[in-house]
């Protein structure tokens, strides 16, 4: 029953999170931000393509999905379904079923887990991704930074190995999902938060 239970949960936060945000809101202005900018269907690229506005919109979409599938997750199977419907809803944000497959990088769903798994942690990273975005203004570097000390930081905090595996999972979505940055920041050629790509 249980296994079941996470199975669901599993099901529900995948197609929670496969909503994707960036695309729904695009449509309303009558734009896919897949073929504009970076190519991303996320709310940074989405504030380039379309402005504060829309991006604004999307952030908020993205941390509901992220917040509602951990919900849900805890009601059907406590601490274990909260984290299985989170991750879940990255998965599906970055391979959202609705839109190909083609979704976004998972920050802001990623940020909205973390907050239902421990608030204190992920206002802790929080922190430390406005450190670095402020000091380099490289968003990508500021959220694969703030990723990775997501496992170490529950480490030195004593959690347990349940939250410990999913927050390594879930950093590990991040670097996987900003290898292009990473390439381009290696490169010298990753764009700026707040300049425009000539």
């Amino acid at each position: 029953m249980d296994f079941l239970r996470l199975v669901i949960v599993a099901v529900i936060g995948y197609l929670m999170g496969s909503a994707n945000s960036s695309i729904i809101v695009g449509k309303f202005y009558g734009t896919d931000v897949r073929n504009h900018g970076s190519g991303n269907a996320g709310a940074t690229n989405t504030l380039r393509t379309l402005g504060k506005s829309a991006a604004a919109l999307v952030g908020v979409g993205d941390v509901l999905k992220g917040v509602v599938a951990c919900i849900i997750g805890s009601y059907l199977a406590g601490d274990i379904g909260l984290m299985v419907g989170g991750l879940t809803a990255i998965v599906g944000h970055n391979w959202p079923v609705y839109f190909n497959f083609k979704g976004g990088k998972g920050i802001f769903t990623s940020f909205a887990v973390v907050l239902m798994m421990d608030y204190r942690l992920g206002l802790i990273l929080l922190g430390i991704f406005a450190i670095v975005v402020l000091t380099t203004r490289y968003v990508s570097l500021s959220s694969v930074t703030a990723s990775v000390l997501f496992p170490v930081i529950a480490v030195f905090e004593g959690k347990n190995t349940s939250f410990i595996v999913f927050a390594t999972l879930l950093a590990a979505l991040a670097v996987f999902r900003h290898r292009s940055n990473l390439k381009r920041l290696i490169e010298g050629t990753e764009s700026k938060f707040g300049k425009k790509k000539n």
